[in-house]
């Protein structure tokens, strides 16, 4: 039995600049929630800790709290604020 999942973490806006990729995927420990892909970016980044409270998520294209668990083969989006019109 497998002991965690693999996700796609897309990437946009400041996120992709920084990252320099649009995608990649990771993995976690299975239960574990949707707002630990941000934490394991601001680790990585700390530069983008400003973004922390205002950061959204979602998964498989749905808007979702942080709390959500997160299963194997879940595509998750870090929406962060964006200006512009």
């Amino acid at each position: 039995m497998n002991s965690s999942v693999s996700i796609t973490v897309k990437f946009f806006a400041v996120y992709q600049e920084v990252y320099g990729v649009p995608e990649t995927v990771w993995s976690f420990p299975i239960g574990t929630s949707v707002a630990a892909v941000l934490e394991r970016c601001l680790r990585e980044h700390p530069q983008l800790e400003h973004l922390r409270s205002h950061t959204r998520f979602g998964i498989n294209l749905e808007f979702v709290d942080p709390s959500v668990v997160l299963h194997d083969e879940d595509e998750v989006v870090l929406i962060p604020p964006v200006s512009g019109g």
